[in-house]
């Protein structure tokens, strides 16, 4: 829960507009450091005050899309905002570890219409029965 007092803190820091957003988006009143930004317009940023932030939730993304999920956020960034890295990672380097043969970056298209679809090529082991019915010879009449 979130008190007045940190709320009329980050109005005063961060603006009302700002506030609105992360209300909005991530659902807290957070106001950090601007760390950097990617090739895709996501901002991160950080905020170490241990009276502010809860451990581990010092370090948060600000989306540039309005409809986002994980798959907008590149491993390197994935990895400073889950602490497994401490520096952030800069632009030169990004381009100093990709891989020339790395492709470019594709969404996520999991539970999309555009997810690939595997079909089997060989028959199935079970099979269902089917009965087979016989035609009948001759018929009896009383």
């Amino acid at each position: 829960m979130v008190s007045i007092l940190r709320v009329l803190k980050n109005i005063r820091q961060g603006g009302i507009k700002q506030w609105w957003r992360n209300m909005q988006y991530i659902g807290d009143a957070k106001h950090g450091r601007l760390v950097g930004t990617d090739s895709l317009g996501n901002k991160y940023f950080e905020n170490y005050n241990p009276y502010e932030e809860v451990p581990g939730r010092q370090r948060w993304v600000d989306y540039s899309q309005d409809d986002f999920n994980a798959s907008h956020i590149y491993s390197e960034w994935h990895a400073w905002l889950h602490h497994i890295r401490t520096e952030a990672p800069t632009d030169e380097a990004m381009k100093k570890y990709t891989p020339n043969w790395k492709a470019p970056y594709c969404e996520n298209i999991t539970g999309t219409r555009g997810r690939s679809i595997t079909y089997s090529t060989t028959a199935p082991k079970i099979r269902a029965w089917e009965p087979v019915v016989k035609k009948r010879e001759g018929s009896v009449s009383a």
